[in-house]
């Protein structure tokens, strides 16, 4: 007798019910650029919509093909390829880096590579999805310390006796709070119980430090931070990422990482791309200097209106509202002034650390800072407008 088949259509409808229910169904929205202000983005150096990098990516495919047709180990390893993993490594100071077509496959790929049930691996509470599935993808168990709290870190890495390999991993600028990682003070601690630092600098490239090398780079060397990530598709404007390090990492990563061995390399255009983006950020500081002076103005200002800001110098700016349906409705309002906000909400952030994910931009203007915190302020006019009238 043949058994009845799972059902898997109930099984969807009633996930789906269960999160339509809790009032956190995704939705995703067709975005004209030029029809509203970003301020929910990570173009922090104005440069995703510079003409100079659509005309790089345009010769480096008509030099090289749309596509690079096979795997790095195939035949898709190109000569454009090979530049750009030079210039990487030349800008955060490491021997060598390794191209991976997005973020959260270098991260997977590197801890997949370095990691397995055997190793004890260390994370910030606040780490990106990514840290936290690559841990899975490797079967190691992530030991998660409290939000950059060393001493936490400290007492876990005490209670470890086995001669074991062990691996701390953090972001680097931690994307939905935007403040960094005590950098200095993980690798003392890390190197003080024998194990290695992996940063994941997806935010802190572009941006931070003197040439934007980032918040580890040139200041934090590979014998402090052996395992560094970066990533293309923010402040460069471009797309895919890379993992610096030194020639041994990079070698154990191009024969042991999966997602790196078993996919199509990255389109030779947008390599072409990232090369005039690291043109563009060594002889523009400008655009960094501008970025950071949007950063300050508009913290003063939410600091006038008395805005629920969280403590931070990035780009990244979180509107603490706490109530999931109130951060909706505050991204509502802002979308029908023509403005464009990011609304976070569980399960990406803990239940009631709702927020907006305001993001700046070196190609924001003072008009345009402007035009936010006067729509912020009307948001939270009609807030207390609307408490006024239902008060007995």
């Amino acid at each position: 007798m043949v058994s009845s088949p799972y059902d898997w259509h109930a099984r969807l409808a009633e996930r789906a019910a269960e999160r339509r229910t809790a009032r956190l169904w995704r939705q995703r929205h067709c975005h004209a650029p030029e029809a509203a202000l970003d301020f929910a983005g990570n173009d922090y150096l104005g440069l995703a919509r510079d003409p100079r990098l659509a005309e790089a990516m345009a010769v480096g495919a008509r030099r090289y093909g749309a596509g690079a047709r096979a795997s790095h180990l195939v035949s898709g390893h190109l000569a454009v390829h090979e530049t750009l993993e030079a210039r990487l490594a030349e800008l955060v100071d490491r021997p060598r880096a390794l191209l991976f077509s997005t973020g959260y496959m270098a991260n997977l790929g590197t801890l997949q590579a370095l990691c397995d049930r055997h190793t004890l691996l260390y994370q910030d509470r606040l780490n990106h999805a990514s840290l936290l599935d690559g841990a899975a993808l490797a079967g190691a168990r992530s030991r998660r310390f409290h939000h950059r709290d060393r001493a936490d870190l400290e007492r876990l890495l005490a209670r470890a006796t086995q001669d074991m390999p062990r691996l701390v991993a953090t972001d680097g600028v931690f994307s939905m709070d935007g403040d960094i990682a005590d950098i200095a003070g993980l690798a003392e601690t890390a190197r003080r119980h024998g194990a290695w630092l992996m940063v994941d600098d997806a935010h802190g490239l572009g941006v931070l430090g003197e040439a934007g090398d980032g918040c580890v780079g040139r200041a934090h060397g590979v014998e402090t931070v052996p395992v560094l990530i970066g990533t293309l598709g923010k402040a460069l404007g471009t797309e895919g990422a890379f993992v610096a390090g030194s020639h041994e990492l990079i070698e154990h990563l191009i024969q042991f990482a999966r997602p790196y061995v078993y996919t199509t390399a990255q389109s030779p255009g947008l390599a072409a791309a990232t090369l005039a983006a690291l043109d563009i950020l060594a002889t523009e500081p400008e655009r960094r200097q501008r970025l950071h002076t949007r950063i300050a103005r508009f913290r003063h200002e939410a600091g006038r209106l008395g805005l629920p800001l969280r403590e931070s110098d990035t780009p990244i700016q979180p509107l603490m509202l706490g109530d999931s349906a109130r951060a909706m409705a505050w991204a509502k309002r802002l979308a029908e002034q023509g403005l464009a906000v990011g609304a976070i909400r569980e399960p990406t952030v803990p239940s009631g650390q709702a927020r907006l994910r305001i993001t700046l931009s070196s190609a924001h203007s003072d008009d345009d800072l402007d035009a936010l915190l006067d729509a912020l302020s009307a948001c939270q006019a009609k807030e207390g407008a609307v408490i006024r009238e239902t008060a007995p």
